[in-house]
């Protein structure tokens, strides 16, 4: 096997073509096979089944609608408050559809949803695909200006949100109906409806011709976020997953990573095909996930890297009083693996981590197991079944050599359209560009170098920062870093550090100059170390580099 096949997918599943589509439908149906997804069960099932799959397709209100058929009243969500069984949250999301219609959201409406991890979040997502609206899924981290702006753009006609969020519709429009969906006890409902009002709704469902999309917000971090809508149109993108992360069928997955966020709603459509008893809890606490592990006997748990990094800094006595003998997998992905993280953490939990590398836009890429990441630590690993990734040469356009730099181009049965405001990627044939820069090894392992918008020219020298800051990671007493270029009179631009230290052996700014330069170019050096309290992050876990540079000021 040579090393164009190693990244054209036909590695990871015996797909081939290399516009990433999948053109043999015996490996989908062998991974869903190997899975437990398909088996067989009793006629009225499959009947109940085949109504739910024809009345919404590949949507959130079928995967619960075949659940209900087949696993009537086992647990289909555990959460804060208690439990509900697959019959439970089919019929109270069908109330909840039918409610939203005769209160004016029709088929093809765009609804705001700002929402945490709960039950709530699930029903409303059921719920508006049985009525055949869109679910606009609103960053947490939204701040009202830019909640304002994403629906007036998507001209959403009702927004859902938890009642923690009411003041950030204090000067909302008149003519869009506002619901409650998640209201603590502290919270205050006023006169607002709340989706707990809803359940007790007759239900009169007809079968919409929309099928309900799902439009993903960018983080942001760099500009205004834009939407990305995702529908699910056949099994190809679970087989994908599914044919390098070992789930199963009727598991028990713990969802930390928001739902809002495209890696939380995958794993949410994952849980959905797999009829899995889903976990959540509405805001992440390290030492509350070991212990809902434990409870719950949960085979899978979906985090972003820095869930993992606050979870290893447990004091061992705490991680120890937790059973966590049950996991399978822990799925992580949103942002690059720092450093020997993976390591270290498979070392605490056993040999369960499966790192996605993949974006917004071209969903899934790549997948590291535990293997590629104790052989290679770093790696964002290989290609998963029916994808294609390309790497281009920046300044010539051309692709580059096995081991040499380029731009990330991915292929795959579910690259995104284009965004919902007009613009799109960058695009070669049916490849989308993922944002990010990175290089094949000789066994076709793929590392992230950096964004592609991301280099620095330092003194005539090309450095991203990502490679610094894997090795800064790694010094003692660092428990995070940030690197980003800043203007230079002298050198155009020069490299800035930023870390979070902790414990004794914290490093001054020369230890921490001398040991990039000992193991890097000089070129790679930051001329400027800089030691804060925590890095800024967004509410998906991922650093919010600008932010950086506006602490500086305030300095």
């Amino acid at each position: 096997m040579g090393f164009t096949d190693k990244v054209t997918g036909i590695a990871s599943g015996g797909i081939s073509g290399v516009t990433g589509k999948v053109t043999e439908k015996v490996d989908v149906y062998r991974v869903l096979l190997g899975t437990g997804i398909v088996k067989p069960a009793r006629p009225d099932q499959l009947v109940r089944m085949g109504l739910a799959f024809a009345r919404w397709g590949f949507t959130p209100a079928s995967g619960w609608g075949i659940g209900a058929a087949r696993y009537t009243k086992e647990k289909a969500v555990v959460d804060d408050d208690g439990s509900l069984t697959f019959a439970e949250l089919d019929e109270q999301s069908s109330a909840i559809a039918t409610a939203l219609a005769d209160k004016g959201v029709k088929e093809g409406a765009a609804v705001g949803v700002l929402m945490r991890n709960t039950r709530w979040m699930l029903l409303t997502l059921s719920a508006l695909s049985k009525v055949g609206a869109d679910a606009i899924l609103l960053n947490t981290g939204f701040g009202a200006p830019q909640i304002a702006d994403v629906c007036e753009r998507e001209e959403a006609k009702a927004v859902i949100y938890d009642a923690e969020f009411d003041n950030l519709f204090a000067e909302a429009k008149d003519d869009m109906l506002y619901i409650l969906g998640y209201v603590g006890e502290d919270d205050e409902k006023g006169d607002k409806q709340t989706l707990a009002d809803l359940v007790d709704t007759s239900i009169k469902l007809g079968r919409p011709k929309h099928r309900s999309r799902q439009i993903i917000l960018t983080s942001g971090t760099t500009g205004k976020p834009k939407g990305a809508p995702r529908s699910v149109e056949g099994p190809e993108p679970a087989a994908a997953f599914l044919s390098k992360i070992p789930l199963k069928a009727r598991g028990t997955t713990i969802i930390s990573a928001p739902i809002f966020h495209a890696w939380g709603m995958a794993h949410l459509g994952l849980a959905l095909m797999l009829s899995s008893t889903v976990v959540l809890s509405r805001k992440f606490d390290a030492e509350g996930v070991l212990r809902m592990i434990d409870e719950n006997k949960a085979t899978a748990l979906v985090v972003v890297p820095v869930m993992m990094q606050r979870m290893l800094e447990l004091d061992e006595q705490i991680r120890d009083k937790y059973d966590t003998s049950s996991l399978q997998v822990v799925a992580v992905s949103g942002s690059k693996l720092a450093g020997d993280l993976a390591t270290n953490f498979m070392d605490a939990f056993g040999d369960v981590v499966y790192s996605l590398y993949g974006s917004t836009e071209v969903a899934y890429a790549t997948v590291a197991d535990p293997k590629d990441l104790r052989e290679a630590p770093g790696t964002a690993g290989r290609l998963v079944m029916g994808t294609t990734i390309k790497l281009i040469d920046q300044q010539t356009g051309e692709e580059v050599k096995q081991g040499e730099v380029g731009r990330i181009f991915v292929g795959n049965p579910f690259i995104f359209t284009g965004y919902t405001g007009g613009e799109d990627k960058d695009r070669i044939g049916d490849l989308v560009a993922s944002g990010d820069v990175g290089r094949f090894d000789e066994e076709g392992r793929l590392f992230i170098e950096g964004r592609d918008d991301e280099m620095i020219v330092s003194g005539g020298e090309n450095v991203f920062p990502a490679e610094v800051e894997d090795l800064l990671s790694k010094l003692d007493g660092v428990r995070e870093v940030a690197v980003i270029g800043v203007d230079d009179e002298k050198m155009g631009q020069r490299l800035a550090a930023y870390l979070v230290t902790e414990g004794k052996n914290s490093p001054s700014e020369d230890e921490v100059k001398d040991y990039v330069k000992k193991n890097l170019a000089r070129h790679k050096v930051p001329r400027d170390v800089h030691f804060i309290d925590e890095l800024p992050r967004n509410a998906t876990g991922k650093v919010v580099k600008r932010k950086l540079t506006e602490s500086d000021e305030d300095d």
